[in-house]
């Protein structure tokens, strides 16, 4: 047997995972570690081997590997989905088998995000609430009904059961280009969701646009910072320093957003590029809610409104603002403008 550190990890692929998994390859647990990612296409594999990742084939529906994954590993990051019950409840059966055999307790660290804050705004209204990652009772306050509240509940009571040490890592709307050597190898997804969509829609339809009035808040936070977060919380669970269970979530938050500054930034960077004749976004409607690929777009008309006050106090410093969120609008439009027309080279990225 292997006296490595065994980790397990699904989502490497993946804008978050990615991010994690880049600098998990530089961290100086490495070399005693022996990664092991779950991926859903072969041809990928000589790239992850020729990095030192070992690689497993399967995706979230195998719950067998699942399982049988978590139960040889004492980490496990899971960066794949929020909200797959199946597949959460596989891996903590794993990791429950783990603990029986070993008597030692083993690490989850599992994603979801500020989703779980979300109300029904459609857009129309900004919520006073504004969630604190160490305010234990008020997190507790969120119905069981909220979005990935379901999974987070499950992971959360593997810790109070013992046979797992659990924490979870909320990013909020991430958004930036994501870099580095996994991107190069054509292995990573380098893009996010909500920003993009917000873009695909405004460029379909020829003018920005918003949900509702655009009156709601989200928070925002670079994917470097995000991938970051997830190596000071790593960290300071190897240090024995990091809140587990109940006292294991972490917000990834760096400054919040009124969704209608995004589209305003979006209407002003088609009407450069020639894509508008209006620098002023409308709202959508019914029409372009009901289109499958956009089903994010009620998402981003939601409220979510956190402070990551507990990522904060391990000494995670994000460098990322508002601001500087809000200048990279222009690139996600120009590269959308470019991809939609089929014209983007591979070998230019936006920066």
């Amino acid at each position: 047997m292997s006296t490595k550190t065994q980790v397990f990890f699904t989502g490497a692929t993946g804008y978050i995972g990615g991010a994690v998994l880049l600098r998990l390859l530089d961290h100086p647990t490495f070399a005693s570690s022996e990664i092991t990612a779950l991926l859903r296409k072969a041809e990928k594999v000589p790239a992850f081997e020729s990095i030192g990742v070992k690689t497993v084939l399967g995706s979230n529906s195998d719950l067998d590997l699942l399982e049988k994954q978590a139960s040889q590993s004492d980490i496990v990051f899971a960066c794949a989905d929020a909200d797959d019950v199946p597949a959460c409840e596989a891996i903590l059966r794993g990791l429950k088998k783990r603990h029986q055999a070993t008597g030692t307790v083993p690490i989850l660290i599992h994603t979801s995000g500020t989703g779980v804050l979300t109300d029904n705004a459609g857009g129309n209204y900004a919520y006073d609430t504004v969630y604190d990652d160490l305010n234990l009772d008020q997190l507790e306050t969120l119905p069981d009904t909220q979005l990935h509240r379901n999974v987070d509940l499950r992971v959360i009571a593997a810790d109070k059961e013992g046979y797992a040490r659990t924490y979870i890592v909320l990013p909020s709307t991430i958004y930036g280009f994501a870099t580095g050597k996994l991107v190069d190898l054509g292995i990573q997804n380098p893009r996010s969701i909500l920003i993009p969509v917000l873009v695909q829609v405004s460029l379909s339809r020829g003018r920005g646009g918003m949900v509702g009035k655009g009156a709601n808040r989200w928070p925002n936070v670079h994917i470097d910072d995000v991938g970051d977060l997830y190596i000071v919380v790593y960290d300071a669970i190897l240090e024995g320093k990091a809140g587990h269970g109940r006292e294991g979530l972490y917000f990834g938050e760096n400054g919040e957003h009124v969704l209608r500054d995004i589209s305003i930034k979006i209407s002003e960077a088609l009407n450069d590029l020639g894509e508008s004749d209006s620098r002023e976004p409308t709202s959508f409607d019914q029409s372009e809610y009901d289109k499958p690929e956009y089903k994010w777009l009620i998402l981003v008309g939601m409220n979510s409104r956190c402070k990551s006050n507990r990522a904060h106090s391990l000494g995670w410093k994000p460098k990322y603002t508002t601001e500087d969120m809000l200048q990279s609008i222009k690139d996600e439009v120009q590269y959308q403008s470019i991809q939609m027309k089929g014209l983007w080279d591979v070998s230019v990225r936006a920066q």
